[in-house]
């Protein structure tokens, strides 16, 4: 309200988008001027349209008694209706950065009137390589504005950006940087890579799920998901970048309705989706980003509700846990749900899939007749013999591998 530049640091679903379009509002309504064509006062940049386009329901809820004029500008969509609409003037434009430059390039819309700059999802959006459009963008507005910045996390790479964008800033943080939502109850299982989709159905059905949301790292992993998902008879859709529009508010519809209650998304995607009631999030593949994980699993328990995170991580992703708990500063419960376990924690239980043990049953059976036709003739006595040969032949090469001086697999 005093016009000074901030630093917001919140965890996702505690209120960030009110936090900077309730006191906009009020200024605009407290001074109410008339539009300048193709401008605007209020630029609201996010990194998704889907944010986007909530941020702007958004101002026009809180603001549905005020005469205020709002815009969206996102990739995707005709701009034919986005320049119509701002052709006028508008006080609010919310905005992708990319749709945003390219209006100006075609001269539909000005920048030159910027009273306030918001960057949402301040983080994402600068490390999701906006930052060259961002700094296109600074260069257009006002250098006598406020510049309001809202994130759930704020790497030191990004901080160090804020600073040469924002004046003399006042951060205020309501919790610690890159923490978890205190409601959301977190586990980690161990998997081996290949079981990962069986494991994942066996979760969603021991599970009483509302709502769950599935985050892979990649859109082609997101079909492939949804499509194995579907063919073991669990209702679930894909949402991700190579989606259209239309489509990507089709399946995000059918989700608030709950005719879909499972949702595969990549990061990018899921910025977007501010959905109630989603009970679960599970990380089928482990985000190699830490504050991913932060914003991921924020998708849940939101709004003072309870929710439960679910991650499966393999042997390749457990550098990635590491850096995560790391950073929440937290250890998260595992379970081993590995075929394959050398060691195993007090409590543990070793889970083989059906396949692996049908596998092990027919070596051991091939392999007990096989003994049973070459020892026919001296019964047990024979077996015995060939396993001590067996032992004796494995105690010699490793005598052998001691005294070469290097160990098998090395």
């Amino acid at each position: 309200m005093s016009r000074r530049d901030v630093i917001g640091i919140a965890q996702t679903g505690t209120g960030k988008t009110a936090a900077f379009a309730l006191p906009l509002l009020h200024s605009l309504a407290a001074d109410p001027q008339p539009a300048v064509r193709k401008g605007c006062r209020i630029l609201v940049l996010s990194p998704t349209r889907e944010l986007s386009r909530q941020i702007l329901d958004s101002f026009r809820t809180y603001g549905r008694h005020l005469r205020i004029r709002t815009a969206l500008a996102i990739g995707g969509v005709s701009m034919n209706a986005q320049v119509r609409s701002l052709l006028s003037g508008v006080d609010v434009l919310v905005a992708t950065p990319g749709r945003l430059l390219d209006l100006v390039k075609t001269n539909a819309v000005r920048l030159d009137g910027v009273e306030c700059l918001v960057l949402d999802e301040a983080d994402r959006m600068l490390d999701m390589g906006f930052i060259h459009d961002i700094r296109k963008i600074v260069a257009q507005v006002p250098i006598r504005r406020q510049t309001l910045m809202f994130s759930a996390t704020m790497p030191r790479a990004i901080a160090e950006f804020a600073a040469h964008m924002l004046r003399d800033p006042i951060k205020v943080a309501v919790a610690p940087v890159a923490a978890t939502a205190d409601r959301v109850e977190q586990r980690i299982i161990r998997v081996d890579r290949p079981a990962k989709p069986a494991i994942l159905i066996d979760v969603l059905r021991r599970e009483t799920i509302d709502r769950c949301l599935i985050f892979t790292r990649t859109k082609h992993g997101a079909d492939k998901v949804a499509r194995n998902l579907s063919h073991a008879g669990i209702a679930a859709d894909a949402i991700h970048g190579n989606k259209s529009q239309g489509q990507r508010e089709r399946v995000l519809a059918a989700f608030r309705r709950g005719e879909v209650k499972t949702l595969v998304a990549t990061d990018i995607a899921a910025r977007g989706i501010d959905v109630d009631g989603i009970s679960h999030v599970v990380n089928y593949d482990m985000p190699n980003v830490p504050e991913t994980y932060v914003h991921r699993i924020g998708r849940t328990a939101r709004a003072g509700a309870e929710g439960i995170a679910i991650s499966l991580c393999d042997a390749e992703e457990m550098a990635f846990l590491r850096d995560i708990e790391k950073l929440i500063r937290v250890s998260i419960p595992m379970s081993d749900r590995r075929a394959d376990q050398r060691r195993l924690r007090p409590g543990s239980r070793t889970v083989v899939d059906a396949g692996e043990r049908d596998r092990r049953q027919s070596v051991q059976s091939r392999d007990r007749r096989h003994l049973s036709n070459e020892s026919s003739s001296s019964g047990i006595d024979s077996v015995a013999f060939l396993n001590r040969d067996r032992s004796s032949q494995r105690d010699g090469a490793r005598s052998t591998e001691r005294r070469i001086g290097y160990s098998k697999g090395s």
